[in-house]
Order: structure tokens, then sequence, then C-alpha cells
């Protein structure tokens, strides 16, 4: 086989960073980009070199492509995902992977019937920070894992996004913006969650654009900004979690795991590579002694890239015939997990999750992202 062409729809901030990194994949080959803005979509071509730029429906129609990125809004995600399916190519798209259940259950069955794939970002928990973590937890070095904590703390996204507006909208906010980082995280080392409890807030109604040339203009927040999620995991684990968009304190990517013989922190799962550091319990205290657990750093382990790793991953599982990491099926159960927390803040109540998802295997340690396999 030769490189897999790769046509990516959307061409707004995030598409540089994909460009940059599946550029630098010698398995794939990004051969156009598209969108609703044309003019934009030609820009980034010319920028990193991809041969042909037009609307999301000549992606659609061209040939060369096998797999379509999608790189569009979140409300657009199911719909654009969908119209890649029955054009006879596979996906891989931006999280979160739709907005609503039922739309991308039916995504995932005409990807089945069609025997394509859908992949879901985030890709983050296939770089080498996470992937060092997610083995050190495995060989044991915190005993049997018994429940987390995680934390994403900003002022917000309209301090620095020049059209903040959509991500205080349905189908965002921090939950469904920054939960699936986390979510995803926690799925993939604790298991499927079985059911969550949350309590959210509005610190404001309204907010104002900060910078960029509509700087001043005041827009509706339609979703939660600040939540408190409780989740409680099949195998009986529970995490705790903390998202907000109304935070003075800018604290980011806190993410630790309490086991019965250990505890460790990994990396932020909104980044390819970090720290994974662990404690063992103290020893008797004795009195007058100190109290001091020295941390054990675990150095990391494999190549960093960047996103658009996990779409190289599924090409690879394509080519092998084994099922890819960052699956369809994950994101569906992490939406599901995010959208029974909303459900929650309405109610006030525990709601059950009833999607499931299999364990999720570790990336072989010797994945060489640079190398050529096919």
């Amino acid at each position: 086989m030769s490189a897999v062409g790769v046509g990516l729809i959307g061409s707004g901030v995030i598409s540089d960073t994909y460009l940059e990194n599946l550029r630098s994949f010698p398995d794939v080959e990004v051969v156009s980009i598209g969108g609703l803005d044309v003019g934009r979509a030609r820009a980034r071509a010319e920028r990193h070199g991809v041969p042909r730029w037009g609307t999301a429906e000549d992606i659609l129609a061209d040939p060369d492509v096998q797999v379509v990125a999608n790189l569009t809004t979140p409300a657009a995600h199911v719909e654009v995902s969908a119209a890649a399916i029955a054009a006879g190519k596979h996906v891989w798209t931006e999280k979160p992977i739709g907005p609503e259940r039922d739309g991308v259950d039916g995504l995932l069955r005409s990807a089945e019937a069609a025997g394509l794939r859908v992949g879901s970002a985030p890709d983050t928990v296939l770089g080498p920070g996470f992937q060092t973590a997610k083995r050190a937890i495995e060989s044991g070095v915190i005993g049997a894992p018994l429940f987390a904590h995680t934390s994403f703390q900003t002022q917000g996204p309209d301090l620095w996004h020049p059209g903040p507006q959509f991500l205080f909208s349905r189908g965002a906010g921090p939950l469904l913006d920054m939960g699936p980082y986390y979510f995803t995280a926690l799925v993939s080392l604790l298991g499927p969650v079985d059911r969550v409890a949350a309590a959210g807030m509005k610190a404001r109604t309204e907010r104002q654009i900060r910078t960029g040339p509509n700087a001043g203009t005041r827009f509706p927040v339609e979703v939660p900004t600040t939540l408190q999620v409780l989740t409680v995991f099949e195998g009986g684990q529970q995490a705790h979690s903390l998202l907000s968009f109304d935070s003075a304190l800018e604290r980011h990517g806190v993410v630790e795991i309490h086991g019965t013989e250990g505890s460790i922190v990994i990396p932020d799962p909104n980044r390819f590579a970090g720290r994974t550091a662990y404690v063992k319990p103290l020893a008797e205290l004795r009195d007058g002694e100190e109290f001091e657990q020295p941390w054990i750093e675990i150095p990391q382990r494999g190549a960093v890239v960047g996103r658009g790793l996990g779409l190289l991953e599924m090409v690879r599982a394509i080519a092998e015939g084994r099922p890819h990491l960052a699956s369809g099926e994950l994101g569906r159960h992490v939406l599901d997990i995010m959208l029974s927390a909303e459900e929650s803040v309405e109610c006030g109540q525990f709601v059950t999750v009833n999607s499931s998802v299999p364990p999720v295997p570790a990336l072989p340690e010797d994945f060489e992202p640079y190398a050529q396999t096919l």
C-alpha cells in the first residue's frame, strides 16, 4: 500500500496543527482541504503545501481521499461525518463525536454497515505522556485503582478567542469542550462509567468578546460554565471532576489516580507529553518524625507528536485488520457520560450511563509515527 489520502473538512484554527503533524507522517498524505470558507481553506492549503482546496462537497467527491478529518464545529460533526460515510470515506472527527446520542448511534450504524471506520478525538491519550502513565498503572505501581480527581479551571475562552460564542452554546461549555479530554482519560484508565451525578452553575448569563475585530460584543451563555461531576465506574471506582470557565485561578490538566498501594499524577490529558510520578503509602510514623512522601518519577517513553496521531493509528489499524484505539464507540461512551452529567444537573439525581465500551488497550511501546509501515 502507498500513503493513505486524507482530506480535511474545516479550516479553522485547529487545522494548522493537524496539517503540520499529518504531513510529517509517511503513512498518510493530505491531498485536499475544504469547508464553508473556501478562501481560508485555500490559504491553509498554500501555507502547508496541500495540492487542492474547495468546498466540503469537493473533499467528499475527491477519489484520492480515503479518510476525512472532520474539523468542523461540534454542531456539524455528525452531519459532516455521516456525509463522509455516505461517500465511502473513513472518518476521523474532532471532539465531541456529536452533540446528541441518536445522531451518533445512526452514524456508527451506518459506518459499520458500510465497513468503514469512525475515529474520534481526543487522541492525546495516545501520546507518550498518557501512555507512560497507563503502562505504569497497568504494571501495578499504585496497586488497584480506587478513585480519581481531575480539574480544569480557566477564566474562559472569551478572554482570548476572537469568536468564542459557540463555546458557550448548546453542545459546548466546559463540559463538552474540555470534558472529552478528562473523561476519555478516565475511561481509558478505569473502564466504562456506570452512572454520574453532577451540579452546575452559570457565573454570568452574558459574556463579552475580549479580543479580535468583534471585541466588546456581548453574547448569551446557554450552558453551565462550572460543573462538578461525580462518576461511578462499572468496576466500582469513583472519580470527581471539576470543569470551569469561571475560575480566576488558571489550573489545567490535574489528573490524580489513587490506588491501594500508591497515588499517581499523570500528564494533562489535553497534551501529548508530560510528567508522570507516584508516591507510595507512608510507613508508620513515630512521634517527632516529619511527614514526607518522596515522588518517584517515571521517565516518559515514546515519540512526542500532536493532533492527528489518532488518525494515523486508525489508518494502520485498518491496514492490519484490528480495532483502532480512539474509536467512535469510545467517543460515543464519553458523549453519553457528558450528556448524562447535563441531565443530572437538571434533575439533581444520579443518571445511569446506558452505553459501555470494551477496555482500551495501551498503544504498543514500539509504535513509531514517523516510520513508513504501509
